[in-house]
């Protein structure tokens, strides 16, 4: 239903929110009422989209976080005016302008003279008695000498007029240097013409570094891109580089003097000029350098962080394998390869540890194991991590399946960065108490496999290894970021309130950590949710939690058909009436797409319930709980390229992104060292961004351009067709097999004997 118009100039937030973000006050306004309500933001996304026109979870984010700023601005803006009228000092037209401050860096500009600071040399001079002197040069009054001889007071330190004049300056150049408006002008020149120069730091280091292209380097700030100067910042912190800000002067210098009202025909212009030159470099440089720096290093860090959050979002919604058996293998050569095996719903059935590389008999009787586990439990596939030994190990697998007649059984390489870091935290313990940590790590990699988002809920997003400088940004900037994604991404796909962990429970929005192990003790000790109203009766679960929840949470199974969609409880009553609208028993009606093709919609509408609520409450009933991810799809690396040696220019193989940068985008061949793809060999059209074609996890086909065994690099392109001139690019191996199709192939039906074709 439309809304009334509202008015926003009784709050200048919303106003500025409204001309910032170009977004309706209305929504602007209702987004706000339910953030202070106490929703969440999936929950205003998915379940409230009359209230605030349909926005989107970022649109819905982006008002939050600039809410936040403005009310952190209005608190500055109060202790702001609060402390310079405690000192006597608040003017009508100060007040005005402090009102009138629309960001931070404005604000703190113009309090910048009334803030309490250490002493300075305008100070000093004020004691001495000078500042009568200091108002004269800045009045610039014509036909008025300066009569310095009159400060001249052996007394106070001031033995003469050119100690007297001196004096003057530098109270009259702090008084440039802390105007607000002086400072506004050589921030936006910085900005605009500023250039960031980085040089070899001495004495220069004896080894090569990553850093040798910035060794004699210099670029505008105006365009250098964020990576770079994180980069030569990096280069900076490990000492390796020396970085200095630079700034043509001449043609600043004097819209300075005219902005401090120069008067060419003054006594007092001389003394202007040289105080405006020594507030420059004295005060300001070094003054704005820092804050453009900051302010550089900032938006570099937003950059840096949502390339981060862009690749964590993909690769947590990489398509599951699903409720399929696993045997998980963590690779290792001195320690043998720890198996895991997983039943459908991921639960731990047996471990047994084989060795590859400590002779024939080992690995003889690592293929009898193998094929003992594969007899046993019939697994769908069998998830082997890309560590150390992790090619050499899938290659073992494969083969030893070949030979012992179970084709069948897919052999997929898992990412497991993190796994390590998993093993050893608090949640892995306690999961499997009595378990050994590499143990832990095989169970992690097969669950990767079976359902990435609730295995990789568990690990600290920073140690997943899909960003840009990760460690070089803001931290907490960086970890509020990556916690929206992973909250964004479990309620985007929904939790199966029975099997979830506490960690992923604990994404869910409303519940928390806290909630969510009482959800899991609960279960424990209850046995099943058979309904979601039964999440009432978790202790401390309220009506405000089940409202946030409820939605986001599947149960399958359950006495209420609803309960394994994503449609809200409030809306059971809704589409009961549909089916009996229709004729049908709710039962009926639930997951039959003919009927629910049948339903009018706009005969449904009413003040709180919209048409987009009603098509989302459709497209559930024709398929409840239906997971948005896409389809598992195993990829295809080539069994006989399994280093990085074995890497050869023109070469075309098929390979996983594993990391998206602003440069380009990193794949994995398969040689357990990731090849680059420059972005601008990421497409034969022209793109600014390597995101506009490819995100992490995709699989891609890439030609390899060059390999540097060295250093252990390798140049890719995403761009199959050689150079004119260039060779043709080698055949696949024979006998390389091939799978096609969605979905893993039928269990195998094991030979009874499984040694008998070994």
């Amino acid at each position: 239903m439309p809304a009334a118009p509202i008015a926003t100039d009784s709050n200048p937030s919303i106003s500025r929110l409204v001309d910032e973000l170009k977004i309706a006050p209305r929504q602007v306004m209702a987004v706000a009422s339910l953030l202070s309500e106490g929703n969440t933001i999936p929950f205003i996304a998915r379940y409230r989209k009359e209230a605030h026109g349909n926005l989107d979870e970022v649109q819905i984010g982006k008002i939050q976080e600039r809410l936040a700023y403005y009310r952190d601005l209005e608190e500055r803006r109060e202790t702001v005016l609060r402390s310079i009228d405690e000192q006597g000092k608040l003017t009508d037209t100060l007040k005005a302008r402090i009102q009138a401050c629309t960001t931070k860096t404005a604000l703190e500009d113009l309090y910048l003279p009334y803030k309490p600071k250490r002493r300075t040399r305008a100070m000093i001079a004020r004691e001495k008695g000078l500042e009568p002197l200091a108002l004269a040069i800045l009045a610039q009054q014509p036909g008025r000498p300066l009569e310095a001889a009159a400060f001249v007071n052996a007394e106070s330190g001031v033995a003469d007029e050119d100690a007297a004049l001196a004096g003057a300056r530098d109270i009259v150049a702090e008084t440039i240097a802390e105007n607000a408006d002086v400072r506004s002008l050589v921030r936006e020149a910085f900005a605009r013409d500023g250039v960031l120069v980085s040089t070899v730091a001495d004495p220069k280091p004896a080894e090569p570094t990553k850093f040798e292209q910035y060794y004699e380097f210099q670029e505008k700030l105006a365009t250098i891109p964020s990576h770079r100067f994180l980069a030569i910042r990096r280069g900076q912190t490990e000492n390796v580089l020396r970085v200095k800000l630079t700034l043509p002067s001449e043609a600043l210098l004097p819209r300075i003097s005219e902005k401090m009202g120069l008067v060419a025909s003054s006594p007092a212009a001389q003394q202007l000029d040289m105080a405006v030159e020594d507030a420059y470099k004295r005060l300001l440089v070094p003054s704005v350098e820092l804050d453009v720096l900051v302010e550089l290093k900032l938006k570099s860090d937003r950059a840096a962080v949502e390339i981060f959050a862009e690749n964590l979002r993909h690769l947590l919604l990489q398509a599951p394998l699903g409720d399929r058996k696993v045997i998980g293998i963590d690779p290792g050569i001195r320690t043998g390869c720890k198996c895991a095996v997983l039943d459908a719903t991921g639960k731990f059935l047996e471990t047994t540890t084989i060795y590859l590389s400590q002779g024939d008999r080992a690995g003889a009787d690592a293929q009898v194991e193998v094929c003992k586990l594969v007899a046993k439990h019939q697994p769908d596939a069998i998830a082997v991590g890309n560590g150390t030994a992790g090619r050499e190990t899938e290659t073992f697998v494969r083969r030893t399946l070949q030979k012992g007649g179970a084709k069948d059984v897919i052999v997929v390489s898992v990412n497991e960065s993190g796994a390590s870091i998993y093993s050893a935290s608090e949640v892995a313990r306690e999961e499997f108490a009595d378990l050994d940590l590499t143990i832990r790590g095989a169970i992690s990699i097969g669950r990767r496999l079976q359902d990435p988002l609730a295995e990789l809920v568990k690990i600290d997003p920073q140690s997943i290894g899909v960003g840009q400088y990760q460690h070089d940004v803001y931290q907490p900037l960086l970890a509020g970021k990556l916690d929206e994604v992973v909250v964004s991404c479990v309620n985007h796909v929904g939790v199966e309130l029975n099997t979830a962990s506490a960690p992923l429970l604990a994404r869910v929005a409303g519940i928390g950590p806290t909630l969510a192990k009482k959800i899991v003790t609960f279960r424990n000790e209850q046995g099943a949710f058979r309904t979601r109203k039964q999440l009432l009766k978790v202790p401390g679960l309220g009506p405000k939690a089940f409202e946030q929840s409820a939605g986001f949470l599947r149960i399958r199974g359950s006495k209420h058909p609803l309960d394994a969609s994503a449609v809200h409880p409030e809306r059971y009553v809704l589409v009961e009436q549909m089916a009996a609208d229709l004729g049908v028993a709710i039962d009926k009606l639930v997951g039959n797409a003919e009927l629910a093709d049948k339903i009018d919609i706009r005969k449904y509408v009413s003040e709180t319930v919209g048409e987009p609520t009603l098509r989302d409450i459709v497209n559930e009933i024709k398929k409840p709980g239906r997971d948005p991810r896409a389809t598992f799809e195993k990829p295809n690396f080539l069994d006989d390229v399994t280093e990085i040696e074995h890497v050869k220019p023109d070469m075309i193989l098929e390979g996983i992104v594993t990391n998206v940068t602003a440069f380009g985008a990193f794949v994995d061949i398969g040689v357990h060292q990731d090849g680059l793809v420059h972005v601008s060999e990421l497409s034969d059209r022209f793109i600014r961004e390597p995101s506009e074609v490819v995100k992490a996890g995709d699989r891609i086909k890439v030609r390899v351009l060059s390999v540097d065994l060295a250093r252990k690099r390798m140049s890719l392109s995403a761009k199959l067709k050689p150079a004119a001139g260039a060779a043709h690019p080698p055949a696949a191996p024979a006998g390389n097999p091939r799978r096609d199709g969605n979905r893993p192939p039928p269990r195998n039906s094991f030979a009874v004997n499984p040694f008998a074709n070994l």
